[in-house]
């Protein structure tokens, strides 16, 4: 039997506490379970880098969020209570020394996972996203009147995970959608837009996550967190990371330039290289 990759793992499917939750498995060893983006589902992953987290022997897990996509339950944008997607899933698979990952909205899920239900989890790796609390810089007005569009073209893609005036960046932006696209089968629910816009808001917020209790929680905590970010991520500065330098005692920062919120689609196999030294060696 062929291995999987990103491209053809099958949906795959867990009961869990009232609903079932929708996954897909690549990959064999050190399980990673990521937690995706505000809109996203398990199809919305660069294939390049789920399969370059694989090859450098991750088990690499992706999911669906109660109520979206291809899972049951009762739909959140509440990121302290999506939470309890990622631990019932780590739990119903019996997954353990979990590296835990996010990526934006999934971010906020992740940092909230680590802080409520630590168990099993021994690395968190946040991919564009924010710190819980007050913000240094807050986001751009241009992400708003974007995300929210009922579809996004290219052009919405470059201004929203990449950066617009790298043609670097541009070129990376096209071969990343063309690799998304390549999965034709199996496919994914898309988030429908009039829940995603209900949660969206018309402007920037600051604070963008109001979570004093997962602040302090990662202040205090002895887990390595790992940040990877783009140097223009026009919905959450890298800055506001650079802020808490001190404050968080186990927090790693790595900024990529030229690059926008969604680092790891722009440099794919760099990305998993960072992840997957972070998680060895620390």
């Amino acid at each position: 039997m062929a291995t999987a990759t990103a491209i053809t793992a099958p949906n795959q499917f867990v009961e869990a506490n009232g609903r079932r939750l929708a996954y897909r498995s690549i990959g064999a060893g050190r399980p990673i379970v990521l937690s995706t983006r505000f809109r996203g589902n398990m199809d919305l992953w660069d294939p390049l880098f789920l399969d370059s987290l694989a090859a450098r022997g991750f088990q690499v897990i992706t999911f669906d969020y109660s109520g979206l996509g291809l899972s049951s339950g009762t739909a959140t944008y509440n990121p302290i209570e999506m939470a309890r997607d990622p631990r019932d899933l780590i739990k119903a698979l019996d997954l353990n020394d979990v590296t835990l990952a996010g990526w934006s909205l999934g971010g906020l899920v992740a940092q909230s996972t680590l802080a409520l239900y630590p168990n099993n989890i021994t690395h968190l790796v946040l991919l564009g996203t924010n710190p819980p609390g007050p913000l240094v810089k807050p986001a751009e007005q241009l992400f708003f009147d974007t995300a929210g569009k009922a579809e996004n073209d290219f052009e919405d893609i470059v201004t929203l995970f990449f950066e617009p005036a790298s043609k670097m960046s541009r070129d990376a932006a096209q071969r990343s959608v063309d690799r998304i696209a390549l999965r034709r089968e199996g496919l994914s629910i898309p988030v429908p837009v009039d829940f995603a816009r209900a949660n969206l808001g018309k402007g920037p917020k600051n604070p963008a996550f109001p979570a004093d209790a997962v602040l302090t929680a990662l202040k205090n905590s002895a887990v390595p967190i790992l940040h990877i970010g783009g140097d223009h991520d026009i919905i959450f500065p890298v800055v506001n990371w650079y802020a808490l330098n001190q404050q968080m005692k186990s927090l790693h920062l790595i900024t990529f330039p030229q690059a926008g919120h969604g680092p790891q689609h722009q440099h794919p196999e760099l990305s998993a290289d960072v992840i997957a030294s972070f998680v060895r060696n620390i």
